[in-house]
């Protein structure tokens, strides 16, 4: 006797109620039942406003060209989530708020699709055509699939194809966001990409740690804070070996002394910090001048407050000219 409910079970568990229409899944769940009936979009659309969730749905290859998947008069969207719509046909389609949590988007085909405010966390976007699709204040969760996966998977051919993948993803949306003026999130899609990148070379490769440094420095470029944060760091800790090791004001010597008062100190070690900062942007007011072994520490710091400086300049420019 067949079952009475459809036997799918969703990855929370959830059951649906639908009657099976073969071998105890529902038309929905079946992967074997080819969905290319004429009335699929209407079916789909009134399936939709029943307003139970979409979970596990095999729409694979379908052509819901133009569907119209919105839940008009609600703030919040259908849910479509779960589900594998590999090459599937979404051109033109109205899938607004729409939440795709955990579906498989592969090869899907969303150009001049509305997909603003839709959810796409731990959505596979690999091969997805995107252009000309709307795609402001979407949900894109913290990384990608691929991306978190990878953490998963100790094989390290697993992983590097993994991170391919990721890179892959990541360079496809940072240039169909770029081409639609999107470039705060074009920014943060190259910045993957490029670290991405950076895990599929040898862990103690010199190529792999010099990408590391640009990132920590800069964000690939993409990210100003990170050079006002490195030279402040680098300002501190060089006013540090100038007090430690001391500087001269004149015949007078500033440096930490055991016998001096902590308000002496203090105000030596404000000295050191000032001399940092005047070395650092290679200005040289001549008031302050090292000695011994911080002169060494002052050569180094002018070269890399130089180099820094004109980081900073690059990438704000890069930004601001967007």
């Amino acid at each position: 006797m067949a079952d009475t409910i459809c036997r799918y079970e969703g990855p929370n568990g959830e059951h649906c109620q639908h009657e099976p229409e073969f071998e105890g899944l529902c038309y929905w769940h079946d992967s074997s039942q080819k969905k290319n009936q004429p009335d699929l979009i209407e079916r789909l659309e009134k399936r939709a406003r029943s307003g139970v969730a979409m979970v596990g749905f095999c729409l694979q290859g379908c052509c819901l060209r133009g569907i119209d998947l919105v839940n008009h008069g609600n703030k919040n969207g259908y849910q479509l989530i779960h589900s594998d719509l590999y090459h599937c046909d979404l051109r033109e389609a109205h899938i607004f708020h729409m939440d795709f949590s955990g579906s498989s988007l592969m090869k899907a085909n969303l150009e001049h699709a509305n997909l603003n405010c839709a959810t796409l966390k731990d959505v596979n976007l690999l091969g997805t055509q995107l252009q000309n699709t709307k795609m402001d204040n979407i949900v894109w969760g913290e990384r990608i699939l691929q991306e978190t996966q990878a953490d998963q998977y100790l094989a390290k051919n697993e992983k590097l194809d993994l991170f391919e993948q990721s890179e892959e993803i990541y360079r496809n949306l940072r240039r169909v966001t770029e081409s639609q003026g999107l470039f705060e999130l074009s920014g943060h899609f190259f910045q993957r990409e490029m670290v991405m990148r950076r895990y599929q070379l040898p862990r103690y490769d010199s190529k792999r740690i010099l990408s590391k440094l640009v990132d920590l420095f800069c964000g690939y470029g993409e990210d100003p804070s990170r050079v006002v944060i490195f030279s402040l760091i680098t300002i501190f800790s060089f006013a540090l070996l100038f007090f430690i090791f001391g500087i001269t004001d004149g015949s007078a010597r500033i440096s930490f002394e055991m016998a001096n008062t902590w308000l002496e100190n203090l105000n030596n070690f404000f000295n050191s910090l000032y001399f940092s900062v005047v070395t650092f942007t290679t200005l040289g007011y001549g008031d302050l001048s090292p000695a011994g072994w911080t002169r060494v520490f002052a050569a180094v710091e002018a070269f890399i407050g130089s180099f820094t400086l004109a980081l900073f300049v690059v990438v704000f420019v890069k930004k601001m000219t967007r």
